[in-house]
């Protein structure tokens, strides 16, 4: 009887221990993922993106930090271009997922929100109406083909009620982003600007991409769809008749050349 006694009253002593101990490391674990460093999510979106896109000299933590922009050709590549200022961003935990804020100077002039929400079997991006201009050189750092044409000029990005749903594999989107390219130019043609442009995606079952010449000497036209993870399209890049010697060189590279003309096909 005396045993028992005995054993019972140090199990009574060694629980508020256990609840400490238990308490402390709790605690820890919440100190080291509030003061996560931002290198960790550098990390995480370079293997995302395949070395693509990079976060270089990422400063402060995952939940509010900035980097670099750096933009490359993958896994292997030896180019690569920066955005000119750094990228800041805040991120914050929702009852539904997480919530984040995207500011560079050089080209935002508002944050950009995005709101990413698990479900069961993918995850869903959401994304606020915004506008955006960017420099059209950074494309260059993606690799071919954007290497060789040396693009530039700006390129005016804008989102509509875009929302990004990956599912088992496959991507829906709803609503519209359009990205204009204004006054182009390249390394392979002495014309500059060869002229401005306008892409719209739609998002829909299946989503369409529509682009269109807003003006210049190069005519660029063409329709296609996103289905999955794959784009299909199909388009004509044309240039004016006393500049086709200007931009000979491009033509040869855009697509199959048919004198004046060149005929563009991915997918």
């Amino acid at each position: 009887m005396r045993r028992s006694s005995t054993k019972s009253a140090m199990t009574v002593a060694t629980t508020p221990w256990r609840w400490a101990w238990a308490g402390g490391l709790l605690g820890l674990a919440l100190a080291v993922l509030l003061c996560a460093p931002a290198r960790w999510l550098a990390t995480g979106v370079a293997q995302a993106s395949q070395d693509r896109v990079q976060l270089a000299d990422p400063r402060g933590t995952v939940w509010n930090g900035s980097a670099q922009l750096v933009l490359a050709g993958g896994e292997g590549s030896t180019g690569s271009t920066a955005l000119p200022e750094r990228l800041r961003w805040q991120i914050r935990p929702a009852w539904n997922g997480l919530h984040t804020a995207l500011q560079a100077d050089c080209c935002m002039a508002q944050p950009l929100h995005v709101h990413a929400t698990p479900h069961w079997g993918g995850a869903q991006l959401a994304l606020t109406d915004s506008q955006s201009h960017w420099p059209a050189p950074l494309l260059a750092g993606l690799g071919a083909p954007w290497n060789t044409l040396q693009p530039e000029g700006t390129l005016a990005l804008s989102t509509q009620s875009l929302v990004l749903d990956w599912n088992a594999g496959r991507m829906v989107l709803a609503g519209q982003a359009r990205l204009e390219a204004i006054d182009m130019a390249s390394r392979l043609s002495t014309l500059k600007p060869m002229g401005s442009y306008r892409l719209t995606l739609t998002g829909g079952n299946p989503s369409t991409v529509q682009l269109e010449t807003l003006g210049g000497s190069l005519q660029l036209t063409g329709s296609g769809q996103w289905v999955g993870a794959r784009l299909h399209f199909e388009g004509m890049a044309t240039a004016a008749p006393d500049r086709v010697d200007a931009l000979s060189n491009l033509l040869n590279i855009i697509g199959r050349r048919d004198g004046a003309r060149a005929t563009i096909k991915v997918g």
